[in-house]
């Protein structure tokens, strides 16, 4: 019966915090009074928080609040700095003059609340101020914000006393004394359990304590094995020092001969060097000669090109010259066709004879020419030829014949 009942008023409470306390309505008058003056309070909080904001953008808001307003904001602002230079002299201020600090204080708080009290009397007679200010000034102090979400979970609170039957409060009553049952019967079950535990944590060190005998036998055990492996390491390193030292005995007489080896190679090298020096010394001297014969064979070739050079532009004059009379005559020819036409004819044979004889003697001047070259550069070539060294004798021969 006892756990029925408390999970019934656990419902109860649970359904009545998650109503929407605005939904709720009152039973009686004195509580609507009660929740009218609470959230009138939260109304006034909100605004008097809004007043330090507003003050900071009077500018901003001079038209919205009007003059009556706006006066009783600057002079709520004009008391709030002399209360700020009070506080200031105060903590600066002479012990004596304590007590007429004291009394000032008092006098200007009591200013204050009435100029706050006149404030909000001017908000609250016009409403729709209120929301204006309220949609332009939403930024307040973090410790303001906090206080006055405290006060309306305040009002709430107050609102679920307030619809709470007495049979619904003793219901609540009995549901914490079954809480505390619970608590003391948990309490006493995490006793046992923490007794459990401090068994379970002496055995368990018991079985600790034994793994560490356990340890320290096979540490001692360790210890005998790692003596007879120092002595088996010292054997060890003896036998490889000995083998070393016969490795090294070998590795000497090694090198020794590898050193007459190299001695050996090293003469032979010099042999060889020498060898090739005479022999380039000999091949240099030849690349003289061949330069030398070289050179003589590019000035003879030099020397005829001119000659033929020479004779092709005496030709070449004697043609420009026929060819200036050819002109003149021609334009005789003009002149006299009517009555020379025969003598024109036969001259014009002449010229055409003459004209083929000049090309004849240019073709053939040209082709001796490119014949002589060829010739020359034949004669070289075969002079050149690194398997017929011995035909140089021939080819002066050659040169000679021509």
């Amino acid at each position: 019966m006892g756990t029925e009942a408390a999970e019934k008023a656990m419902t109860t409470v649970d359904s009545m915090k998650g109503l929407d306390p605005r939904r709720l309505k009152p039973n009686c008058f004195e509580t609507e009074r009660i929740l009218s003056v609470l959230d009138e309070t939260i109304a006034k909080l909100e605004l008097s928080s809004l007043i330090p904001l507003i003050i900071g953008s009077l500018d901003r808001f001079a038209d919205l609040l009007g003059p009556e307003i706006t006066t009783s904001l600057m002079e709520y602002k004009k008391l709030s700095d002399q209360m700020e230079l009070l506080l200031v002299a105060a903590e600066e201020g002479d012990i004596s003059k304590q007590e007429e600090q004291r009394v000032a204080l008092h006098l200007l708080e009591q200013q204050l609340k009435c100029s706050v009290r006149n404030i909000l009397r001017l908000f609250l007679a016009v409403p729709s101020l209120c929301k204006a200010l309220k949609y332009e000034v939403w930024a307040r102090e973090p410790a303001t914000e906090a206080f006055i979400k405290a006060f309306r979970e305040f009002r709430n609170f107050m609102l679920e006393r307030l619809l709470i039957s007495p049979k619904e409060e003793e219901e609540t009553v009995q549901l914490v004394e079954d809480v505390s049952l619970r608590i003391n019967k948990n309490t006493e079950t995490i006793t046992a359990l923490q007794a459990e535990l401090a068994a379970a944590i002496r055995t368990r060190d018991e079985e600790i304590q034994n793994k560490d005998n356990m340890i320290k036998d096979l540490k001692n055990s360790m210890e005998t094995v790692d003596e007879c492996s120092k002595d088996n390491l010292l054997q060890i390193k003896l036998e490889g020092e000995k083998q070393q030292k016969e490795e090294l005995r070998a590795s000497q007489a090694k090198c020794a001969r590898l050193q007459q080896d190299i001695q050996q190679l090293e003469e032979q090298l010099n042999k060889l060097i020498l060898e090739h020096r005479v022999s380039e010394l000999a091949l240099r001297k030849r690349k003289g000669r061949m330069e030398a014969e070289i050179l003589n064979w590019v000035e003879v070739y030099d020397t005829d090109m001119a000659e033929k050079q020479a004779e092709f532009e005496e030709v070449h004059a004697a043609y420009t010259k026929e060819k200036a009379e050819l002109s003149l005559l021609m334009e005789k020819h003009a002149v006299l066709l009517p009555e020379y036409t025969q003598i024109e004819e036969e001259r014009r044979l002449n010229e055409e004879k003459k004209k083929q004889a000049l090309e004849k003697l240019a073709v053939m001047t040209r082709a001796a020419t490119l014949i002589q070259a060829f010739w020359r550069g034949y004669v070289i070539r075969c002079t050149f030829k690194p398997k017929k060294k011995k035909g140089k004798g021939k080819g002066k021969g050659k040169k000679g014949k021509k």
